[in-house]
């Protein structure tokens, strides 16, 4: 899995959706339908912009406590049914991120809003699985979510990492300022489908992101020399 980093960090946090997976497209286009479906409308464009990085249960909590109203107890997990389903015949990782693993020389791990069995299906589907299992973590294992430091905070310690020599790699801005409430370096990616870079990189940096990168590429030289 790596050895021991020489240089500042020990550790690497992968986000899962929009770092490692190509997913988020997908998620918000049935997320969308679903919600309209329940009487919530709203665009995949917006459950994108304002949902990103969040988790699922975080998100419908945020959006009946607006409209008001309750969804049927079912709902979240036939969404989540409904875009496994989906992620069979769409899903593909990010370009570069295989070979990314590959190269880089450190301890890496998963801390992910995704569901345990989301991320390890995605994973598992587009042929990542090997290169990081078992060291998934979800933000179903701790009490709060981004933009709470909790999720990162629990990867390190079930890492035996020191939070100050973490690096997280992340394409939110609730992911950012949790990785920052947690006292780890950040490197925001914007090279994923969902984003356009002139417009995400600012939100990023904004955020807190010691560095902002596009290709998966470019990551081991970032690490090499700590972001600068």
């Amino acid at each position: 899995m790596g050895r021991k980093a020489d240089g500042p960090f020990d550790l690497v946090i992968f986000d899962l959706d929009g770092v490692l997976v190509d997913s988020e497209p997908i998620s918000s286009r049935l997320t969308a339908a679903a919600l309209s479906e329940a009487g919530i409308e709203i665009s995949e464009a917006d459950v994108c912009d304002r949902f990103l990085g969040v988790s699922t249960a975080a998100m419908l909590r945020a959006l009946e406590a607006e409209h008001g109203c309750r969804l049927p107890e079912w709902f979240q997990e036939t969404l989540r049914a409904r875009i496994l389903k989906a992620f069979e015949h769409e899903l593909e990782a990010v370009p570069g991120v295989p070979a990314l693993l590959d190269a880089l020389a450190l301890k890496r791990c998963v801390a992910s809003s995704s569901h345990p069995d989301r991320i390890r299906r995605s994973l598992e589907l587009v042929g990542l699985l090997d290169r990081l299992a078992p060291h998934l973590f979800s933000a179903a294992m701790v009490d709060q979510g981004k933009p709470a430091p909790d999720l990162f905070l629990l990867a390190a310690a079930r890492m035996a990492a020191e939070p100050l020599r973490c690096l997280v790699v992340e394409d939110s801005e609730v992911g950012i300022r949790a990785a920052k409430a947690a006292g780890m370096t950040v490197f925001g990616f914007t090279g994923a489908s969902h984003v356009r870079p002139e417009t995400h990189a600012p939100r990023l940096e904004a955020a807190g992101a010691d560095a902002v990168f596009t290709e998966m590429t470019a990551l081991v030289a970032l690490v090499e020399r700590g972001g600068a």
